[in-house]
């Protein structure tokens, strides 16, 4: 029995975007839920992302969203396709959220804030019966029950199914730390190591580069490897924040050394013929600042990772178009956006069901797929959540109607 009485539960463990779509999909099939989440409230991570606007999907072809999830992307296939931009959109104003698409296809509530959505979402959840239980610390598995650290001491829950949704390795104090991946390896499933994703870069910088901390660089383009972008970045006392280096940082974290374009919209041969131009008495700074109307951000870049400068405006041009950020790397874990790594592929079944732990169920960021910002990262999260939810409800609905009772392996 559940520690509320009456058949034993449906249980999802994890209150982020996954599991609370989980939560919702398994009560709506009609079954009794309890959600258990570590934290004094629920989605923390996404009322942060929320903050500078929360950017709920991508309106684009369903091939153009899944090239964003690199070779996680046939993995992906069939649970984004059953939940992909449009049913986002849906699910979202049948919350109430007024949407609006930008312009480059990113889609937002009108309120921007992820805060009206959340209370939306919590309050349909409470319609459905969801019992939430915040500060309810997963420890694992005891035979067949979950069993957590609660404000009550140590509780034990048996449920029919269960899905996880704990989130990946990073942002810690909103409650993605990662300490299940011990439990699961224990279990015998397969977890990759977390690497960050979305990341910033570090940077030791020299002195002269202070005075700039928290100016944005714009019109530029980063390059590491195969992956490019075109995205802003702010120079900050770490080193540079942005999505334009988000999208980079796979390949940074792969090896590959950051490369700037600091004139994007002019072709070599242009900036070369435009720093062959006399430049009489003018400085170096104030020749490259008039030719090319450099601003003193991107100068700045320039001498912090060119000097010497070239003198030539063969070479000169050269490094202006493909500056190596030599030196820079990967802010640490904890500070991604995202994490890399989790639950493997071959670790679950066609329904996010665990081989090793039949009838339990993941979801969400703990899942071994990453993707750059702008909409992916919580579409992927709402659609492994619903489809972890549903293949499990169908596996619930089936354990009910079997005559047996949950058994050490944690389902019916």
């Amino acid at each position: 029995m559940g520690p509320d009485g009456g058949h034993p539960p449906a249980l999802v463990i994890g209150g982020g975007p996954a599991g609370l779509m989980a939560a919702e999909v398994l009560a709506g099939a009609g079954l009794s839920v309890i959600l258990a989440e570590a934290m004094p409230t629920p989605a923390r991570k996404l009322l942060m992302a929320g903050k500078s606007g929360l950017n709920i999907t991508r309106d684009q072809p369903l091939e153009d969203m899944l090239g964003a999830y690199d070779e996680a992307a046939e993995w992906l296939r069939p649970i984004i396709t059953a939940f992909d931009a449009q049913m986002v959109q849906t699910w979202a104003r049948g919350l109430g959220q007024d949407l609006f698409t930008g312009s480059t296809g990113r889609v937002f509530p009108r309120a921007m804030k992820a805060s009206p959505l959340l209370r939306a979402w919590l309050g349909r959840l409470d319609q459905l019966g969801v019992r939430r239980r915040m500060r309810w610390r997963w420890r694992g598995w005891d035979g067949a029950q979950a069993v957590f650290d609660t404000p009550d001491g140590r509780r034990a829950v048996t449920a029919w199914v269960t899905v996880l949704a704990l989130g990946g390795a990073s942002w810690a104090r909103l409650g993605s730390d990662g300490d299940w991946a011990a439990i699961l390896r224990a279990a015998g499933v397969g977890v990759a190591p977390f690497a960050p994703a979305n990341a910033g870069l570090a940077i030791d910088w020299s002195p002269h580069m202070r005075p700039l901390f928290g100016q944005p660089l714009k019109n530029v383009a980063w390059r590491a490897g195969d992956w490019h972008s075109r995205g802003e970045a702010v120079i900050s006392a770490r080193g540079l924040e942005g999505g334009g280096i988000y999208a980079i940082s796979k390949g940074v974290r792969l090896g590959h050394v950051p490369v700037v374009d600091l004139i994007p919209d002019r072709d070599p041969c242009d900036v070369t013929a435009r720093l062959a131009q006399p430049r009489g008495k003018a400085s170096l700074s104030n020749h490259l600042r008039k030719a090319l109307h450099l601003d003193r951000t991107r100068l700045a870049l320039l001498n912090e990772f060119g000097r010497p400068l070239p003198q030539e405006p063969g070479p000169l041009a050269a490094l202006l178009k493909a500056l190596p950020l030599r030196g820079a790397g990967l802010r640490p874990l904890n500070e991604a956006i995202s994490v890399a790594g989790g639950v493997t592929r071959d670790s679950l079944d066609s329904g996010l069901m665990l081989h090793a732990r039949p009838g339990v169920f993941c979801a969400g960021e703990m899942l071994d797929w990453e993707a750059p910002t702008g909409g992916y990262l919580l579409t992927a999260c709402l659609a492994t959540g619903a489809w972890a939810g549903h293949a499990a409800a169908r596996h619930a609905l089936s354990a009910v109607r079997a005559p047996s009772s949950p058994d050490g392996s944690g389902c019916g």
